[in-house]
């Protein structure tokens, strides 16, 4: 019986092909049925790779949550079931534009944050992360 269910599995060697990295990781793992947790979506289409929103964290940001909100309903679950978001910026001149994209899809959802400043991210184009956890409430 398998206890955890993986959406959008990858390897590294395909995604950043600059790096010498070889890791088997996914976008979404729904643990035990309940748990959702979305790998940090940022702002690139998930389908291509492009980036989205090159030098603009509201755009970045916006992305991100169009990424959050299609895995969660890929693996059963909805924005509205988030229980915790955290977010990483790579300088605090970021934080309103990003969070103001966060409020937009998250309006009435409260869920617990925690926000981060970073040197970096995986690629210098991308100027913030979003990670969410989230919950398939019992029909």
């Amino acid at each position: 019986m398998t206890t955890h269910e993986r959406f959008r599995k990858f390897n590294t060697k395909e995604t950043y092909p600059t790096q010498k990295l070889d890791n088997d990781l996914c976008q979404v793992v729904k643990a035990r049925g309940t748990m959702v947790f979305v790998r940090g979506q940022v702002g690139q289409d998930p389908d291509t790779f492009e980036s989205i929103g090159t030098g603009d964290a509201y755009a970045q940001a916006d992305q991100a949550m169009k990424n959050v909100k299609q895995l969660l309903e890929e693996a059963g679950s909805k924005l509205e079931h988030i229980c915790r978001i955290q977010v990483y910026l790579t300088d605090r001149a970021y934080r309103d534009d990003v969070y103001q994209a966060i409020g937009k899809w998250l309006k009435g959802v409260y869920p617990v944050s925690t926000g981060l400043v970073v040197d970096g991210l995986a690629r210098p184009e991308w100027v913030m992360e979003i990670e969410a956890t989230a919950v398939i409430p019992d029909e």
